[in-house]
């Protein structure tokens, strides 16, 4: 509005200027014909039609119009009535004496902003607590600030009152676990000989490895009892501190494999009915594995599958980099960058093949 007001003085000074070297007789032309126009618009906007004016047209408007008397002003061709002028400026003025009488700096101070950051750690850190909670948890630092203060701090943050914060989401659960948490599924393939043949893995949440506990085309309860032995003797050689195990409700688990995982201290954690996205570390390795492995090699029969699942599960531990790890493998961190400008201008990298081609891998010369 301002600006606004700010150009329309400007640019009525001008006009002002341009009328100085006129003579009388063209200013009462001139007013008349803006008369008459004036005149014309009423006629084609009709009686009903109401003109409505921008708050800085009205405050040019008042400024200029108010130092005539209000017998001129009722003889004068206005769009609005005299009174309405004078109302104008009347609210200008009242707008003017309440900034003027308005105090500098009104109610509290602003919160320091270390203090606010630190209000909002405090709630990230600890989901259960409330303002009430936080508030006591500053005094004990000798920070002396209101509750209400608190409160409002969090509102403005968007914070969530701490009964909606405590409850534990799948998410969080998942991440708070990723050290103790191990997923398996079954996987499907054919082979050329027209048989099926189902895949049992697992998967480390924390750091990702894979371990292919077998492939058969006729998944017994027995069969699927040996696999999880043999997977619990193995967590145990490798000191894995494994508490829970993700799975779905395929008919293919026996019960007896929930009562071994228990026995060594995991317990078993089932997903939602067709709900793929409870098991999505699992269920991300199977779709790399597929579009990586399956799909790309002709498997000829059970034997031929085993040696490709023990080639694959080698490139994805040792070798292939993961987004989740910084780039890194299971079983490899991610080397050094290169420093040397002559290593980097001479590069010798070579290629090592995998199932025929299919996967590779790459190293630096020795």
């Amino acid at each position: 509005m301002l600006f606004r007001l700010a150009y329309l003085t400007v640019t009525n000074a001008f006009a002002a200027l341009r009328m100085l070297p006129m003579g009388d007789r063209d200013k009462d032309v001139e007013i008349l014909a803006l008369h008459h126009q004036i005149t014309v618009l009423e006629r084609q906007l009709g009686a009903d039609t109401r003109v409505r004016f921008a708050p800085e047209d009205r405050a040019f408007l008042s400024s200029l119009l108010i130092s005539l008397p209000r017998e001129v002003l009722r003889r004068l061709r206005l769009l609005v009535r005299p009174d309405t002028v004078l109302r104008w400026h009347r609210d200008l003025l009242k707008q003017r004496h309440a900034r003027a009488c308005r105090p500098k700096r009104p109610g509290r101070p602003p919160t320091v902003r270390s203090i606010r950051m630190l209000i909002l750690r405090l709630v990230r850190e600890n989901p259960a607590w409330g303002y009430r909670r936080v508030h006591g948890e500053l005094a004990t630092l000798g920070i002396k600030l209101a509750p209400s203060t608190v409160w409002e701090i969090l509102k403005q943050e968007g914070v969530d009152p701490s009964p909606a914060r405590a409850s534990t989401t799948w998410t969080d659960f998942l991440r708070s676990q990723a050290d103790a948490l191990l997923a398996c599924d079954f996987i499907e393939t054919i082979t050329l000989n027209g048989q099926r043949q189902h895949i049992l893995a697992v998967i480390e949440h924390a750091t990702r490895r894979v371990r292919v506990l077998g492939t058969t085309a006729h998944p017994t309860a027995t069969w699927v009892n040996q696999a999880i032995k043999n997977l619990v003797m193995d967590l145990q050689d490798a000191s894995c501190r494994t508490r829970y195990l993700i799975r779905d409700r395929d008919g293919k688990f026996p019960a007896l494999m929930d009562q071994i995982l228990a026995d060594a201290g995991i317990n078993t954690v089932l997903t939602g009915v067709r709900m793929p996205r409870m098991n999505s570390v699992m269920e991300r390795w199977v779709q790399s594995c597929r579009r990586e492995f399956l799909d790309r090699c002709l498997l000829w029969n059970e034997r031929h599958l085993r040696h490709a699942l023990c080639e694959y599960e080698q490139f994805y531990n040792q070798h292939r980099a993961h987004q989740a790890l910084v780039q890194a493998a299971p079983l490899r961190t991610v080397p050094g960058p290169i420093t040397d400008p002559a290593k980097i201008v001479d590069l010798n990298v070579r290629r090592r093949d995998r199932l025929g081609g299919i996967l590779h891998e790459y190293s630096h010369a020795a």
